[in-house]
């Protein structure tokens, strides 16, 4: 059985930090769906009135701000390296749409625009052992990220937090930017999405972003989904 672990190392480093997880089988990744691309559209217009709302800089937005601090605990530019919900945000805000991926991908961006809160996954099918969210030692594999070519991979920062199996990273610096080799396709059938939290954000929150998640994978994709919730007194969950 696979596992899902928030390393003790973790939370020495981050004691609050709040994991959702959402883990399917069986599900239709493939095709569009008009319903759920209108969904997108709506929340991204909803996210974007509400940051112009605020007038405050997103940066300084309590749902990025935390985000920011984190990555800087760990080594990382928040500015060279934005947070997943950070990007997210400044694409909205600039009247870009998010372009359609596959149904779980759209559906992930659209509880994340709707809680202001990381949301990601990763297919089980490459993933070698359990996966554990830690931080990376200064012995890392190399790693391609999503949508660079083979010869730019490289290995993680000594320190900055990662989702990583055996053979790896599975995301680099916490929600910054996925590995290609375990990207959710078209034909992925199985997998797990994570809804993530710090502090302001709290577990209702973190746990009505994964209510949502997963009535909407059960909604496009079917197949079967678990949820669970981590934190410091449960660090571990069967995702497979």
């Amino acid at each position: 059985m696979t596992k899902l672990r928030i390393s003790p190392g973790l939370f020495d480093a981050f004691p609050d930090v709040l994991v959702g997880v959402v883990a399917f089988q069986g599900v239709r990744n493939a095709g569009e769906s008009a319903e759920l691309a209108e969904l997108l559209r709506s929340e991204e217009d909803g996210a974007a009135r509400r940051l112009g709302e605020s007038g405050a800089p997103i940066t300084e937005h309590p749902h990025v701000a935390p985000w920011r601090e984190a990555y800087r605990k760990f080594g990382a530019k928040p500015k060279d390296h934005p947070s997943s919900i950070e990007n997210l945000l400044r694409r909205v805000l600039k009247g870009n749409r998010l372009p359609h991926v596959n149904r779980l991908v759209d559906l992930y961006n659209a509880v994340s625009l709707r809680h202001l809160v990381p949301v990601g996954g990763e297919d089980l099918e490459p993933v070698d052992g359990d996966v554990e969210l830690r931080l990376a030692t200064n012995s890392e594999p190399a790693v391609r990220l999503l949508g660079e070519p083979a010869e730019s991979s490289r290995p993680p920062k000594p320190g900055e937090v990662i989702y990583a199996d055996r053979a790896g990273a599975l995301c680099r610096r916490w929600n910054w930017k996925e590995a290609d080799r375990t990207k959710l396709t078209e034909a992925t059938e199985r997998g797990f999405l994570v809804v993530e939290g710090l502090p302001p954000v709290d577990r209702p929150r973190v746990d009505a972003a994964l209510a949502d998640l997963a009535a909407l994978v059960a909604t496009h994709c079917g197949g079967i989904q678990r949820t669970f919730g981590l934190d410091r007194d449960r660090r571990e969950a069967p995702i497979d």
